[in-house]
């Protein structure tokens, strides 16, 4: 899954340039309608804590991020309980 939305991801990229709206209209990016850069970095960052051993180990707490998590977000970093706990922090 990760594969396939890293060469999507550059594809996206190498394609030409993003269509109007989209960033900072208060609309979310359309997938592969533009490159989002930092979507890119999160799945390459996850290929490789893939080939390090570390894929599903929450980087905050040490503990394992949920499967249906990892399902939803590949590129996750962090369990659940800590990704809210860092979204709380940052609506301060």
């Amino acid at each position: 899954m990760l594969l396939s939305r890293q060469s999507a991801l550059r594809a996206s990229c190498v394609e030409g340039p993003a269509p109007a709206g989209g960033a900072g209209d208060g609309c979310p990016p359309v997938r592969g309608a533009l490159c989002p850069p930092r979507e890119l970095e999160e799945v390459e960052a996850a290929l490789e804590r893939i080939a390090q051993g570390r894929f599903g180990g929450c980087e905050q707490c040490g503990g394992a991020i949920g499967r249906q998590r990892l399902l939803a977000v590949p590129e996750a970093r962090c369990c659940l309980t800590c990704a809210d706990a860092r979204a709380r922090d940052t609506d301060r």
